[in-house]
């Protein structure tokens, strides 16, 4: 399994679109733990929901993320977890002991100058 944290420095983001990128995380059948980072390759309608899937990711956790994108990513079979906060390898320990929920909430407006929202 390949859970995607979008992140900023060791701190999950606020909001996936426009992270620095992704930690990235891979479950093995032992219960082992890799980690890596992939930088954010830009954000465009539609393009890292795609991007992570090639990845191969199975699961992406933010802080927060427009409607849209939560929906592109269930269209590509993605689990979307939002509503986390702190840092990274915390929350996914909280999520591999089944102690981190999705709160739901999705972000319906934009701070951020560039930003398509649907």
């Amino acid at each position: 399994m390949k859970i995607a944290v979008a992140s900023d420095g060791k701190q999950v983001s606020g909001h996936f679109g426009h992270c620095s990128g992704f930690m990235i995380y891979e479950i093995g059948e032992d219960k082992s733990l890799k980690r890596s980072f992939v930088e954010n390759p830009g954000h465009k309608p539609g393009f890292l929901p795609a991007f992570l899937k090639e990845k191969g990711v199975n699961v992406i956790i933010s802080g927060g993320m427009g409607e849209t994108a939560v929906q592109l990513f269930r269209d590509n079979k993605i689990e979307v977890v939002i509503g986390a906060q702190g840092l990274c390898d915390d929350v996914i320990q909280k999520y591999i002991n089944g102690e981190l929920k999705s709160t739901g909430s999705v972000c319906t407006e934009h701070q951020y100058e560039g930003n398509y929202n649907k």
